[in-house]
């Protein structure tokens, strides 16, 4: 995996910069073309229903769900529970990481 597709790899947590859902992370279900991905994150954005982001208006964050990576991987679909499940963990690790800050 070089370094381009390391910063855009199916399953990563993103940051929305732009839009209606500023300051919301979802997760990459799928990279259209050198510009464009689809994003969603299981609550407000199904993953039948994504949505399109240009990649400019996303911050990709240093964390790839491997659950949700492997089940699109392998089937090409993934669940909205385990796209929540994998944003809760991410949350979860993202709170545990400012409390030992914190300290």
């Amino acid at each position: 995996m070089n370094d381009t597709e390391k910063r855009r790899a199916i399953g990563q947590i993103v940051l929305n910069l732009k839009g209606r859902e500023e300051g919301k992370y979802a997760i990459v279900i799928k990279q259209l073309d050198d510009r464009f991905v689809l994003i969603a994150d299981g609550d407000k954005r199904k993953f039948d229903r994504p949505k399109k982001k240009n990649i400019l208006h996303l911050k990709f964050l240093d964390y790839i769900s491997e659950e949700v990576r492997q089940s699109l991987l392998q089937s090409g679909r993934v669940t909205n529970s385990k796209l929540r499940y994998a944003m809760n963990k991410f949350l979860e690790s993202l709170q545990e990481e400012v409390q030992s800050k914190g300290e």
